[in-house]
């Protein structure tokens, strides 16, 4: 039985953040925490990942194929299989996770800001301009856990995904942007791992040159994965290739309930 976060930063690729993520590099070099590489499922987009990483199925299957794809999940999630087995779940996120799990269309005013143990994600604070900064949104997500102590809890800055459709992977602005993210999370999973938390820290996709992603490149398929264990060591780099599949069953485990049949990927711890 465990506590989960996890931390979806949109467009984080491999590259910025094992270059600028000093503290989490910090904790893989000390084998506080591991390193994996993920190749992301497709199409690189961030709906479809959404969905992908909460639900370890493909977007053939599951059916969230574009960004174009308004409406509720239809697949046994992490957060409907944390509640279904009184595991309370939050969120600090971009509103398309408040229309995939809890209401679709979104409601602007109503569904900003939610307590509600009936829905999916129970304590949810949503944005909906990409430029949100990541800043405000880790405090949302820190305010979350000093009130409610979830056992689950997504948190999903834009940051990354806004800069490098605004500058490209290959701009100063867009690895600063990974070094800042790892400076706001240092104090944060400090105190989270004294909370009991396992902290997992990946992306939905990366982001290429040309400010897109969607494709089938590295660039806009390869993010990292780091994950914290709430004690003991990790196992430092691993040098090992996970898939985006694994993450929603890794999650299911950790927070120790029964893995949906739908997620038919292995755990990785």
């Amino acid at each position: 039985m465990g506590k989960v976060i996890l931390v979806l930063s949109d467009a984080l690729g491999y590259k910025a953040a094992v270059d600028g993520m000093g503290f989490l590099g910090h904790l893989v070099e000390l084998r506080r925490a591991s390193l994996y590489k993920i190749v992301g499922e497709l199409p690189s987009m961030s709906r479809p990942m959404y969905e992908t990483t909460h639900t370890g199925v493909p977007s053939w299957e599951h059916g969230v194929v574009s960004n174009l794809v308004v409406r509720r999940s239809k697949m046994p999630s992490t957060f409907q299989a944390a509640v279904d087995h009184g595991k309370t779940t939050a969120a600090a996120a971009y509103y398309w996770f408040s229309e995939l799990y809890n209401r679709a269309p979104f409601d602007f005013v109503n569904d900003r800001e939610v307590d509600d143990e009936s829905l999916l994600i129970q304590h949810g604070r949503f944005y909906f301009k990409d430029e949100y900064p990541d800043e405000e949104l880790f405090c949302d997500a820190a305010l979350l856990v000093r009130r409610f102590n979830p056992d689950y809890l997504l948190i999903h800055p834009m940051g990354m995904d806004n800069i490098g459709e605004t500058y490209g992977a290959d701009s100063s602005q867009y690895r600063n942007q990974a070094i800042r993210q790892d400076v706001m999370m240092s104090t944060l999973v400090v105190e989270w791992l004294e909370r009991g938390y396992h902290i997992i820290v990946t992306g939905d996709h990366g982001m290429n040159n040309d400010r897109a992603h969607g494709g089938t490149a590295p660039l806009m398929r390869e993010v990292p994965l780091f994950y914290i264990p709430s004690q003991g060591l990790g196992e430092g780099n691993t040098e090992s290739l996970l898939s985006h599949l694994q993450l929603a069953p890794t999650v299911c485990k950790l927070l120790g309930v029964p893995i949906p049949e739908t997620m038919k990927a292995s755990p990785f711890v």
